[in-house]
């Protein structure tokens, strides 16, 4: 006689623990639409990063493989980056920084930088119901000179229309190099020594951080690279140090929501030991 065996019933996902809620709760009490548990269940929500930074790469790659002009590829992914805001607020993510336009692009043809100041512009005025909507607060990083003067009008609105929101931070490192930053810092900083204002030997890595473009903001857990390039270049220097890495191949463009869970899920499964040793099991 021929026995069939009987399929095992589906095993349901276990329940979340009081850590996990307890976290959970934590996100909700400054961003409601936080759901990781939802959005993410095989992340623990304490494995989900506090602040991402992105450098956003591989628009003019993505633009000439699809035959079209580079200010296109800009276009597209400053269409994408709506979804990934979104699928921040629903991870409980704190803060997203994104490398938008760095000091070193200004090497760029003439026309494309036009283009890019022109699409920010364009951004920032279009978004501004939307950061209302959901609670966020934009903030932008780098050096003010040299930047037109449409461009200042619109970061200043939106900063000051957003200053009091508390759901999350849209950082955009504009006109942004990580030296420039420091070197800024230094030079506030000893002209306080100078001036007899600050102890020189008060100077702490608090201190400096206080002084860089980032005061205020926790230091980024997960740096993303798009486009498959290895080097940070000029990035957030000072704030990456124990940052976890995470490259793709995929261009900035065509990078969504599934492609940010993934770079959490490979985040999640490090172990950050900020130099000291891994704890044995208890």
């Amino acid at each position: 006689m021929t026995t069939h065996a009987t399929a095992a019933p589906p095993t349901a996902d276990p329940a979340p623990d009081a850590e996990a809620l307890r976290i959970v709760a934590q996100l909700r009490a400054r961003n409601p639409k936080a759901d990781p548990l939802t959005h993410l269940p095989d992340v623990h929500p304490l494995k989900i990063p506090r602040h991402v930074a992105i450098i956003m790469d591989g628009n003019g790659r993505w633009a000439r493989g699809q035959g079209l002009p580079r200010v296109m590829g800009h276009a597209r992914g400053a269409e994408g980056v709506r979804a990934i805001i979104e699928q921040c607020g629903r991870l409980g993510v704190e803060v997203l920084t994104l490398y938008s336009f760095s000091s070193e692009n200004w090497k760029r043809p003439p026309e494309e930088i036009r283009a890019l100041m022109g699409l920010y512009v364009q951004y920032l005025s279009a978004e501004a119901p939307r950061f209302m909507e959901e609670n966020l607060r934009f903030r932008q990083i780098g050096r003010r000179e040299g930047l037109p003067p449409e461009v200042l009008d619109a970061v200043d609105r939106l900063t000051e229309m957003t200053s009091g929101n508390t759901a999350g931070t849209l950082c955009l490192a504009v006109n942004y190099g990580s030296r420039a930053e420091i070197a800024d810092a230094v030079r506030r900083i000893a002209r306080d020594a100078a001036q007899g204002r600050l102890d020189p030997g008060a100077i702490t890595e608090d201190l400096i951080s206080e002084h860089l473009y980032t005061a205020g903001l926790p230091d980024p857990d997960l740096l993303i690279r798009t486009a498959g390039e290895m080097r940070v270049s000029n990035y957030l220097l000072w704030q990456i140090s124990y940052a976890e890495l995470h490259v793709t191949e995929v261009l900035w463009p065509d990078f969504g929501v599934a492609e940010l869970n993934e770079a959490i899920r490979a985040y999640s499964r490090r172990t950050r030991k900020f130099g000291g040793l891994e704890r044995p099991p208890a």
